[in-house]
């Protein structure tokens, strides 16, 4: 952590905070631009006011090259929990007016924002709670705590397959099992971290990958909207089996199964490989009664673990597409994920 005061961001009002840039101490965002800075939190402050509230506090900042997140202290509203102002580059601009969107079409499964800046990827949003991570750090969670959030997450996917389109229209990325093939075309030939070796390896790949589509495209299951990072820290537990997921930057519309990658890898980081079948499971819950048999369903959660490394590769990539972001972080994690695409998928 590096104080405000050494990188010039003290404000006006003498509310010193503290500045995280984590792995990346040179990378250059809007809040190094005093002016940049200074509207985003004219327009924070603003919006604070009109919900009753005020500043109380320090500010917490974490930069990254891909989002801005700031911290408010405030009073004047319930518990005087804070707030959070999150500002995203133009390729995951759409976050703000999904996160608005998702607070009508599932309102009990998300945070509702205080306010949203389409245009600019603005989102103010209330403090959703303790995180899924601090209650399992704390001992007061278990593996049911994560077998809950997954069915409640598949529950908010099935509510929002027919608002796909919309989803789409709102710039989130297409990730369709049909257009995965292409999006992989596309992945490998711009990569420039990849190896020759690992290249020929891949291309080598791409007819079974074709299968793989037409395979998980068959099971009949419809698309919706993918986070694609669910891991522990990006969704709220409030209470035992209450669960608020948050964070969309790396949003996709594809085959919703896709999700299960991420959160099931972090629950066994945690609790180790022997939870998976468990976990899986209860993501599928949601999903049975609509004339897909359980073994269809258990093989398309298998195709969509192997095919959700196309996602998490795309977003890398769209992560440091940003002016003043270093390239080679965003290259590497990008050639990682496809790698993976070699590996047996566990489940």
């Amino acid at each position: 952590m590096r104080r405000v005061a050494d990188i010039g961001g003290c404000d006006d009002d003498g509310l010193a905070g503290t500045v995280d840039r984590g792995r990346f101490p040179d990378a250059r965002t809007p809040w190094d631009d005093v002016d940049r800075r200074a509207e985003a939190l004219e327009w924070v402050t603003g919006h604070l006011a009109a919900h009753g509230l005020r500043e109380s506090g320090p500010r917490e900042v974490r930069l990254r090259p891909w989002s801005v997140l700031v911290r408010f202290s405030v009073a004047g509203g319930p518990g005087d929990r804070p707030v959070w102002f999150k500002a995203v580059p133009p390729a995951a601009a759409f976050e703000a007016s999904l996160a608005a969107a998702l607070a009508d079409w599932v309102p009990d499964h998300v945070l509702a924002p205080l306010a949203v800046d389409a245009e600019r990827g603005w989102c103010l949003l209330p403090d959703g709670g303790p995180l899924l991570r601090q209650v399992l750090d704390e001992g007061a969670g278990t593996l049911a705590d994560w077998e809950d959030a997954l069915r409640g997450y598949a529950v908010m996917q099935r509510a929002l397959v027919p608002y796909a389109e919309k989803v789409t229209g709102l710039g989130v990325p297409r990730a369709r099992p049909d257009e995965l093939p292409g999006l992989f075309d596309t992945l490998v030939a711009e990569n420039e971290a990849l190896t020759g070796e690992e290249r020929v390896a891949l291309e080598g790949l791409r007819p079974r990958l074709v299968e793989w589509c037409e395979e998980l495209a068959a099971v009949g299951v419809a698309a919706s909207l993918d986070h694609a990072d669910l891991h522990d820290g990006q969704l709220f537990r409030p209470a035992p089996g209450r669960f608020a997921y948050f964070d969309w930057g790396d949003a996709l519309v594809g085959h919703p199964f896709s999700s299960l990658l991420v959160p099931a890898r972090s629950a066994e980081d945690r609790f180790g490989p022997r939870v998976l079948p468990r976990l899986r499971d209860a993501y599928l819950e949601p999903w049975t009664g609509d004339g897909v048999a359980a073994g269809d369903l258990r093989r398309a959660v298998s195709l969509a673990w192997r095919l959700a490394a196309l996602g998490r590769a795309a977003s890398w990539g769209r992560m440091f597409a940003v002016p003043g972001a270093p390239a080679a972080p965003g290259a590497a994690e990008t050639a990682r994920w496809l790698r993976e695409l070699h590996t047996e998928p566990p489940l």
